[in-house]
């Protein structure tokens, strides 16, 4: 058993790693301060009186959160909680930065403080490198590109904290850049998650609304291979960051057309005009990843919406 703290884990992809964990035999302590997250996600592993659970809602610049890493004394701590919202974070960079960043090295300086051995934190495949163009995709870890937002600034400047903490303190770390992850638990009525929101207009038969003329592209990984990429970052690929996506680019307009056809959504996408500030086209060259963290995606996109719609209608 391995004591592991998750930060945002009542999160979409938080709590299916925190299921995965407590079905694995480890203790999870979740902090969580539940301004996206939702306690229901845990839902099914709070009511076992069995499992290794502590949940404790918190946030990362809270003072409270060295009593709970104290109790919990983790070994490796699994980072999620974050400001995700691109457009958001241009309109209060401040805001993200006190989230990002602040948070972040707060958390790091109360790991070490009481003994952790490593940090695993998620990053973002689809703002670190800035907006590469078609020809350069996928992009690997070595990308020179820079982010063209601040969410993606605060995630690259974190990892530099991350190799700040390891020269110092010996803390171990492993960065893993997700693409656009998708599947169950992830909020319909939320500010991302293309999936969902498709998903759930589709099933209530609503207009769905494409901006822009759908051609962009992203490299949509299923929260199963995720929360699998997280747990293998628990004991390897230490120092590096590793991109985890599918190396494949599905345009919005192909997203449509597949989740339609799953649900047998007869109407027609809708168009706006396009979002100013938002990517192209991304997709990750994840081969690093297969190397030092034995990892590849299994689940295809046919597949991961098929199980996502179950999940919609349920």
């Amino acid at each position: 058993m391995t004591s592991v703290l998750v930060t945002g884990g009542a999160g979409f992809i938080g709590s299916m790693l925190t299921d995965r964990l407590l079905a694995e035999g480890h203790k999870v302590t979740v902090v969580d301060d539940l301004s996206t997250g939702k306690l229901h996600n845990l839902d099914d592993a709070r009511r076992n009186p069995d499992l290794p659970l502590v949940f404790q809602r918190i946030d990362l610049v809270s003072d409270g959160l060295e009593r709970v890493v104290a109790r919990a004394q983790p070994e490796v701590v699994l980072h999620l909680a974050a400001q995700i919202d691109v457009r958001r974070s241009v309109a209060d960079p401040v805001r993200d930065a006190k989230i990002n960043v602040l948070g972040t090295v707060n958390l790091l300086e109360i790991a070490r403080k009481h003994g952790a051995r490593k940090i695993v934190m998620a990053t973002s495949g689809g703002c670190i490198y800035g907006e590469p163009s078609a020809e350069e995709l996928p992009i690997a870890e070595d990308y020179p590109g820079h982010p063209h937002s601040p969410y993606g600034a605060s995630k690259r400047g974190v990892e530099e904290y991350l190799y700040t903490y390891a020269a110092l303190y010996d803390l171990k770390w492993t960065s893993l850049a997700l693409g656009n992850v998708f599947g169950p638990r992830q909020d319909p009525m939320g500010e991302a998650g293309v999936v969902s929101i498709f998903g759930g207009r589709m099933l209530e038969d609503q207009p769905v609304t494409i901006f822009g003329d759908g051609q962009q592209t992203r490299d949509f990984v299923f929260v199963d291979d995720v929360v699998h990429a997280f747990v293998l970052a628990m004991e390897r690929g230490d120092g590096l960051r590793c991109n985890i996506g599918t190396g494949e680019e599905t345009s919005v307009n192909e997203l449509f057309t597949a989740l339609a056809e799953v649900i047998g959504y007869n109407r027609q996408a809708e168009h706006a005009p396009e979002r100013p500030g938002e990517l192209r086209n991304i997709a990750l060259d994840a081969r690093l990843a297969a190397t030092e963290l034995g990892w590849k995606p299994w689940t295809t996109l046919r597949e991961g919406l098929t199980e996502t719609v179950r999940w919609l209608r349920g």
